[in-house]
């Protein structure tokens, strides 16, 4: 198929007995509690790991998705993520639970999205990245659309704002491949673009030494070839939690940069570098430094000079905070899920 090429699937909702005799006929389906999926994690910073994913996984996760995002038979979800992607695959399940249409992209393309949105589409998942590109075609939307997943990392409070201008419910969210995709979301009647949100209906969260860990029937069997997940999950991600429960993302453990004893969080800089008018795109990793024991590097895609960057930061954040180092891109390279390849990144020169 071309670029923009779709599937359109239409369902039906089944009752849980239809459901069961569906399932019971078909041969080779796992056992209860046994891995139906083995899907890769993105590998973003480090090599890919196998998560063993039950058909309760997968059920738990869309039926909390249905709930929270009120998908019914009338929903029409679009998804341009590829099947083998868990946000793909988390997409079909919500659908064939609620009886929803799913409208499936081979790509994403932002033409082809921000037609169907403008022609019934009533939900979508996308990142920071494609809905700018979206919002660069259209300026507003329909009534019609009732939600826009945004993910895979750190949306900047202008494109938010700019997005609900334009008639798009956003709801920002956090997800892994080992929780079948949504692990947190805000919800449609309390969004404010602060935080990703509550955890998902059914999933437990919990902070230790700010590392997230969570719990619930979404969190997956284990990794293949490793021992089995018992009791609470450790993400290695870094977050805390606000007096209303709900997660803000800081970064991934191994994100985290230590410059001078001092903890220093990517999202936060990158999300400041977001604000400004000639930054299009920014990703902060960690880099060794002799005295600091690590230092910063910002990696941007602007019109902007590194000494109005430098400026823009020390107005914005505490100076050891701001990237030792700046290296311009033409744009950050991303996975098929349109999450920044940071291990990319950093094969490049600096």
């Amino acid at each position: 198929m071309s670029a923009g090429a779709e599937i359109v699937l239409q369902n039906t909702r089944l009752t849980d007995a239809e459901r069961a005799a569906q399932l019971a006929s078909i041969e080779k389906v796992p056992p209860a509690g046994e891995a139906a999926t083995v899907l890769f994690t993105s590998g973003t910073t480090g090599a890919p790991k196998a998560a063993r994913l039950a058909l309760e996984n997968h059920l738990a996760n869309a039926r909390a998705a249905v709930e929270v995002l009120r998908i019914d038979a009338s929903s029409r979800f679009l998804c341009s993520l590829p099947m083998f992607h868990v946000g793909g695959l988390a997409t079909a399940f919500r659908c064939q639970l609620a009886g929803a249409t799913l409208f499936l992209h081979e790509r994403f393309d932002a033409l082809a999205v921000a037609r169907e949105l403008c022609n019934g589409a009533t939900h979508a998942s996308l990142v920071a990245g494609t809905l700018a590109r979206v919002l660069d075609l259209c300026p507003a939307f329909p009534q019609s659309v009732r939600a826009v997943l945004v993910g895979g990392g750190p949306v900047p409070a202008p494109l938010l704002e700019r997005a609900r201008r334009a008639g798009l419910p956003v709801l920002q969210t956090y997800g892994l491949t080992e929780t079948c995709s949504m692990a947190t979301c805000e919800r449609l009647d309390d969004a404010d673009g602060q935080t990703a949100g509550l955890p998902m209906p059914g999933l437990e969260v919990k902070l230790e030494k700010a590392e997230i860990l969570m719990a619930g029937p979404q969190v997956m069997r284990g990794y293949l070839g490793e021992a089995p997940v018992r009791g609470w999950f450790r993400t290695g991600d870094l977050g805390e939690l606000d007096s209303r429960g709900r997660l803000r993302v800081h970064a991934r453990r191994t994100d985290l940069i230590i410059s001078g004893g001092e903890n220093v969080y990517p999202a936060e800089v990158e999300a400041t570098l977001l604000t400004h008018p000639g930054v299009r795109e920014a990703a902060v990793l960690p880099a060794p430094d002799e005295r600091w024991g690590q230092v910063g590097v910002a990696y941007v895609a602007t019109t902007a000079a590194e000494s109005e960057l430098r400026a823009f930061l020390r107005e914005r954040l505490a100076k050891f905070k701001v990237p030792a180092r700046f290296v311009v891109v033409q744009e950050l390279p991303r996975n098929a899920a349109g999450k920044v390849d940071r291990s990319a990144l950093l094969r490049l020169p600096i």
